[in-house]
Parts: C-alpha cells; structure tokens; sequence
C-alpha cells in the first residue's frame, strides 16, 4: 500500500510539473528566461536529492539500518574460541559497531558536502535570476507570471523529494520492525550500550532492552505499578516530595502558616491541573511490557548467576559478568588494598552506638572549650537513630581492553561522618577554590582559552616546546589521615591572614576533620571496615582534601615553572604543563625527584610534542598548535553519559557541552564538522530522534545567528565562531561563580519533583511565576535575595532497576 501510494503521488507530481512546463513555454519566453528556468529547476532537483540523502543517512543510523555496503566490515571477525564464544563475539561486535559507525561518519560528512556545494550553486542560480531582474539587463527580465510558475515547479519538486524519503523512512521503520521476526533481517548494527563478559542464555528482546544502557527509563512506570489506583492518587504521590521539601524551606525560613498553606494549595493545584493527564494507550502497553521484560531479566541473573553493572567511567554503559567471578575479584582488590582495615568482623549494633557516643563526645568537648558555638554543635550532633551504616560496592573499569579492574564506591548520604564532612566542605571549599583558581582548569574549554593565550599573546610556544600530563592514580587516598590533617593546616597557615577561618581556628577545624577521617567507616559482606586513607570519594569533603594535598604537593613544580612563564595547570587528578627549559631527559630527572621513595603521590607522567589531555589531542607542529577532541576508547566514542535525574533534559544539557567543547578544542574546521557528526549519530545510535538532534544543533548554531556555519568550510568565519564560544563561555564561568556565591551564603533553593509526562516547561514557568508573585517582597525569599532552581527526575531508570548496586545483605 504504502508503495502503491508513493507511484500514485509521483503519477501526480509529475502531471502537475508537465503542466507548469507547458504553462510556462505559453508565456513565450524568450531563450535567456528559458535557459534560467531550465538551470533553476536542475540545480533545484540536485539540491533536493543531496538533501534527502544525507537525511537518510542519518535516519539509518536511527533506525539501525546500516548501509548493505558496510557488510564487509563482518568478515574481518577472526575464528572464535570455543572456550570464550560469548566474549568474543561481543568484542568483535564492538569493535564493527565502532568501525561502521566511523564509516557512516564519513559518508555523512560527504553527504554535508555535497549538500552544501548544491545549496550554494542553486543560491547562485536564483540570485543572478533576480540580480539581472533589479539590474534591467536587457532581454534578463523576469515576469512575475514567469517566477510564479518557477516557484510552483520548485514547490513540487521538494514535495516530490519530501514523499521519496518519507517512503524510504517507513522502509527502515518496517525493517527494525519485522527484523525482530525475521532472523535473516538481523545484522550488526550500530547500537551498542553492554558489555558482555560472560556466557548467558538471554533471549534477544532482553538485550536490546539492557543495550538502552543504565540511563534509559521504562515509560511511566509509576503509573503502571499503581494501575488500581486513581489519576489523583497517583500525582499525589508524584508530588509528595516537592510537597515535603516545601514545608522544609517554610519551616526553614519562618514563613508564616496562612501564607505557606496558601502557597501550596497553588502549586499543588497547578501541579494537579497540568499533569492530571491518562497514560496514552501505545505508551501503557509499552511501559507495561517493559516492566515485564524487566521483571523477566531480574528472573534470568538470579538462575544464572549473572551480575549487571554500570561502568565505571560515567557513561551510558552496563557491564554483564558472572556473579561469582565478579565479587572474587571484588574480594581480591578488598584484600590487597592498604587503603581498608578491618573494624569489625561481625556487625554489632553496640559498637556503632559507642563510636557515634564517642564522636558526640568529642564535639562536646569542642563546645566546651567555646572552640566551636552552641549553634554549630547542634548542627553537627548526630542522631544515632536516623544515622545509615555506608556500604561498598564495586563498578567495573573497562578503560583497558582485554581487561576488567574494580573501582570502589562506599556511600555516604546519613553516615556518621556526613554532617560533619557537609560543613567542613561548606566552609572549605569557597576558600579552597580562591587559592586555587590561578593554577586549576574548569574543563576544556578554559583549559583551551589558557593554552591559546601561552600561545598566541605570551608568545611562548616554540617548535622545541614539550608538553607533560601528570595522571594522579590514588587521588582519593593519597596519605594517611594525619598527613592529610597536618598539610591542611600548612595550607591554612599559609594562605589565612589570621589564625581564623569565618569563626574556626585552624586547630578546630584540624579537630574536625580528625573526627571525619577516623570514623569513617562502611560495611560489606557483613564485616564491617574502616578507612585508613582518605575517604568515601561519594562526599565532596574528599576533593576538597585532595585538592589542597596536591596543591601543596605541586608547588615544587610551580615553583620551577614560574619564573619560566609556563603554563600551568590541574583538573582534579590530571596535571598540564609546558616545558621550555631543556630536553626530555631533564624534565624526566626533575619530575623523578616529586616521585621519590618517600612521596605518597603515584602518578602516570607522559613528555612529548603531542600529548591527550582532558578529552583534547593537542599537538606542537614545529611551533604551530593543533588541537582535537580525543575519544579515549573504543566505547566511549558513540556512548552518551551515565546521568541521573531527568535523562532527555541531562542528555540535551550535556549535548549543548559537547558541542560547545567541539567548538573550543578544534583548531581545524575539518575536525570540528567531524565532531559534530559523531555527536550526531552518539544521539542516534542511542534512540533520540533526528528531530531532538537537529533541534540541539539548531539552537546551536543559532545562537549566534551562525546557521551557514554548519556546513560552511570558510577558515575565517569558523575563527569568529569560535571566538564567540570562548566569550560566551567566560560569561558562564562568571554566572557559575556567582551561584556559588548564592550556594555558599546559604541563598540557593534547590528543589526536584517526581516527572513521568506531561508540560514540564510549563510548570516550572508556572511554578517560578508563583513564587515571584508570593514572595517579592520577603526579605530572604525574595528573587533578589535567593535563587531558586526547580529539576524535575525520573525515578526508575534501567540502573536503579536493575543494577542492584545495594548488597542484598544488607545490615539494618
């Protein structure tokens, strides 16, 4: 039918354009007006074609309908191993997802080419149309009956193109669809978001589910799972925590009762009104067979033993493995660690009571020698019955190929230690951050702004300049915690003007932190462990402290690349610099004295003229630079971010990133566009549609009124662009410190509210309206005096239903 109907459609375009064409020859037009025509028309149709290729293209990418061409890729998978077949064909799998993408990059940076020359010639053609029209160049005049008729032509024939591709579409939409019938249909496609690490008998649908990544989210589940209940029982429910985290910020700021019930009542209404909506059919009867599906895979790792886990490297990835050798290899890194001793070996609730007593104490103490207020210690007592026992669980590290390590990860949220390390991070890290901004990156693009200034207004690059990174490989554990005590209070004692920080003394806030460090402590597998170095990396007292460690420790490099005028530079646990004083081997004895037997610093160090750092290629081409962005394996090039929250808000905010990073670090057109394709198609491959990308692309491009810059291959206007994104981006370093200001005085607001469907966008506008209205006057709550950020999150992503990070021992 569908077929059927595009013969139809064609029959009749081309009908309607024989008619214009004999229409048009009715004019008499003379041999100029026809030739332009006949030009016009071509350029136009070639210009149509060239369009809807490349549309299809990256619709096939969507739809997992490589090109028949890119098979041959297949053949270069070597004999399996009979031991190893599940392995094996995963790894091989990846590595053509891989290389068929990169493939269909090229084609489509091809297709954009060619897309872009044929816009500019039909440009042209209609342009010197209308240029010898205005000019009165004789016998080049154009009737207006004549370019009425030109225009319909040209209307017909984008239809025409529009309703081929259509049909095309439809054609790859079926495909996917009966490719779950039809075995033969099935090959290798480009989605790929698991890694497999061991044999399993799951069912194909089971995979493509668990190919979604940690980060999808079965629709509406909350709904489904509460089906007997009504619609208002059910926003209710959506609602409660906002309701929850309302009556606290009332609480909190002694707004009076009438006011605050009159203000919920508002938004609750408007929350209701708006999100008051029945689940679509289609939607319930695919949320309700996911549920299932996901309900069947938790039934298949229980009968199999297998284990699934998010990786270790932030991305929108799950790792397969065997349960049993998973945790042996937990087990193994457990007990090779120095970073861990043993508290207990068996849980016992006396024990926790007396430590947390013992703590109190401790405070007690502080409040008594008036070392810290009334107000402080109340803040900082802990509450034994609403303190959570942390425990640890592994991610796996899959960054080298062929090889599978643990990464620890030990909550944090309600432990013993949480409110004491919140408010030593609270009254820290302003301070920190002030000392440290000279000699600290942001992310890539300050770090490209810095790089660019060294070498285009200090002059200082030369062809025999070398750069060095620094990879710190035990950030989080860098000493034991008495070193890490005394080097904060070198660092206070240096940097403060007074023996005071806001209303600690130096020796307070060493009290402190002791009482952090050494009552840190988390369970697993029913012994209970305490930290011997650093602490749990889920809390941001632990940056903070490795932060000012290395800042400390860094200084004899700092203090050698000063008076040289070298760049300098660390985000969190990689160090950049550039060295101009002598050869590599020097550097190479300068940087084995930082790494001395006595030194608790381990550090991965590479000196050359081109070097990775961050997520940029840089290169010293005989005195000229030349940046990329550099993809550090083979998963993380088409894999989107892990995120939590609202994933299609995080992933559109981190798509904007992206391309403003692509933007700040390609110092070549080319690898720019090449970028941006691979975003692209990141997106595609990983279910948005091409409506979501084209819309992020658009945004921006047009945020400079810079659309032509998309395909345009001008070297001068891309160094415009580029300028402007290194402005825009100053502009938000600027905003962002300003929230931190907000944040560390106490007058940032942050509240979040359960979201399955619905107008999100005009709630939150709704809700901020309200809040204006309400509070405008108030002396705290006002616009001007606090700044409010309202998220929406979803609450059953593939990893929280799946993943069971939690130990299902779990100690209560």
């Amino acid at each position: 039918k569908i077929k059927r109907d595009l013969k139809v459609a064609l029959l009749n375009y081309h009908y309607d354009s024989e008619l214009l064409k004999r229409q048009y020859l009715h004019e008499q037009p003379n041999e100029y007006q026809i030739q332009i025509a006949k030009n016009i028309s071509d350029t136009k149709r070639e210009l149509e074609k060239a369009r809807r290729e490349l549309l299809e293209l990256k619709y096939r990418v969507f739809y997992n309908r490589p090109l028949p061409s890119l098979d041959s890729i297949q053949v270069s998978i070597p004999k399996l191993d009979d031991n190893n077949d599940q392995q094996s064909i995963d790894k091989y799998e990846k590595i053509i997802h891989r290389n068929k993408l990169d493939a269909m990059a090229i084609k489509i940076l091809e297709a954009e080419t060619k897309f872009y020359q044929c816009s500019k010639i039909f440009d042209d053609e209609l342009s010197t149309m209308w240029r010898n029209h205005r000019e009165l160049v004789k016998n080049k005049g154009m009737p207006t009956q004549l370019t009425d008729i030109i225009n319909q032509r040209l209307t017909i024939m984008s239809d025409r193109w529009r309703d081929i591709y259509i049909y095309r579409i439809q054609c790859f939409s079926l495909a996917s669809y009966y490719n779950d019938i039809d075995p033969m249909l099935e090959r290798i496609g480009f989605s790929s978001s698991l890694l497999i690490d061991t044999s399993h008998r799951l069912i194909p649908e089971q995979l493509k589910l668990l190919n979604r990544g940690p980060t999808y989210v079965p629709p509406c589940q909350l709904s489904i799972s509460s089906l007997n209940q009504s619609i208002d029982d059910i926003i209710k429910k959506q609602y409660a925590s906002l309701k929850h985290q309302l009556n606290n910020v009332f609480s909190k700021y002694h707004v009076n009762i009438a006011l605050s019930m009159d203000i919920q009542q508002k938004i609750s209404d408007t929350f209701t009104n708006l999100f008051s909506m029945p689940v679509p059919s289609k939607i319930q009867q695919r949320g309700l067979h996911e549920k299932h599906l996901v309900q069947s895979i938790r039934f298949a790792f229980n009968k199999q033993n297998l284990i699934l886990r998010r990786t270790a490297d932030n991305k929108n990835t799950f790792y397969l493995g065997n349960r049993k050798e998973f945790e042996a290899k937990a087990n193994d890194y457990l007990m090779k660690s120095h970073d861990y001793i043993v508290f207990s070996s068996k849980y016992k609730c006396n024990e926790l009571k007396e430590m947390i007593e013992s703590m109190n104490e401790l405070l007690m103490r502080l409040k008594t020698n008036k070392s810290i207020s009334d107000n402080v210690y109340h803040r900082l007592l802990i509450d034994a019955s609403k303190v959570k026992l942390p425990y640890l669980y592994f991610l796996p590290d899959v960054s080298i190929e062929n090889e599978i390590s643990m990464v620890p990860i030990i909550t944090s949220a309600y432990s013993a230690t949480w409110k004491i390390g919140k408010y030593l991070n609270d009254l820290l890290r302003p301070f920190v951050n002030k000392i440290l901004q000279p000699t600290t990156f942001r992310d890539e693009p300050d770090f490209m702004q810095k790089l660019l200034q060294y070498v285009h207004i200090d002059k200082r690059l030369r062809s025999t300049t070398l750069f060095c990174t620094l990879q710190i490989s035990n950030y989080y554990a860098l000493d034991l915690h008495q070193h890490m005590i005394d080097t904060l209070g070198c660092f206070l004692r240096d940097n403060l003007s007074s023996n005071k920080l806001e209303q600690l003394t130096i020796q307070t806030i060493k009290n402190l932190l002791h009482i952090y460090l050494y009552y840190n402590i988390f369970y697993y597998k029913n012994q209970i462990y305490k930290m011997a170095k650093g602490s749990p990396t889920t809390m941001a007292l632990s940056e903070t402290l490795s932060t000012i460690y290395l800042f400390v420790w860094e200084s004899r490099i700092t203090k050698e690349l000063r008076s040289k005028n070298e760049l300098f530079g660390r985000y969190k646990d990689q160090i950049f610099f550039t060295w101009n004083n002598s050869n590599e081997k020097e550097l190479c004895r300068f940087l084995q004295t930082l790494q001395d037997k006595d030194s608790p610093i381990q550090f991965q160090q590479r000196i050359a003229s081109t070097v990775r750092f961050l997520n940029v290629h840089i290169d010293n081409l005989k005195g000229e630079l030349s940046t990329r962005i550099y993809h550090q394996s083979m998963m993380g090039k088409y894999s989107l971010p892990y995120v939590v929250g609202h994933s299609k808000q995080a992933h559109s905010d981190r798509f904007q990133s992206a391309l403003i990073r692509a933007v700040c670090c390609s110092s070549s057109l080319d690898d720019f566009h090449l970028e941006l394709v691979t975003l692209e198609l990141t997106c595609l491959t990983n279910g948005y549609s091409l409506q979501f990308v084209e819309t992020q692309v658009e945004h921006f491009f047009g945020y400079f009124h810079a659309h032509e810059m998309r395909y345009s291959k001008d070297p001068t206007m891309y160094d415009r662009f580029r300028k402007n994104w290194f402005s825009y981006m100053t502009m938000q370093y600027q905003l962002t410190d300003k929230l931190h200001q907000f944040n560390d005085k106490g007058q940032l607001i942050q509240l979040n509210y359960h979201y399955e469907q619905g107008p999100r966008c005009e709630f939150n506008e709704q809700f901020h309206r309200l809040w204006s209205h309400y509070f405008h006057q108030h002396p705290t709550l006002s616009k001007e005096k606090t700044k409010v950020l309202l998220t929406s999150k979803q609450q059953y992503s593939l990893n929280t239903l799946l993943a069971e990070e939690k130990p299902a021992n779990l100690i209560q």
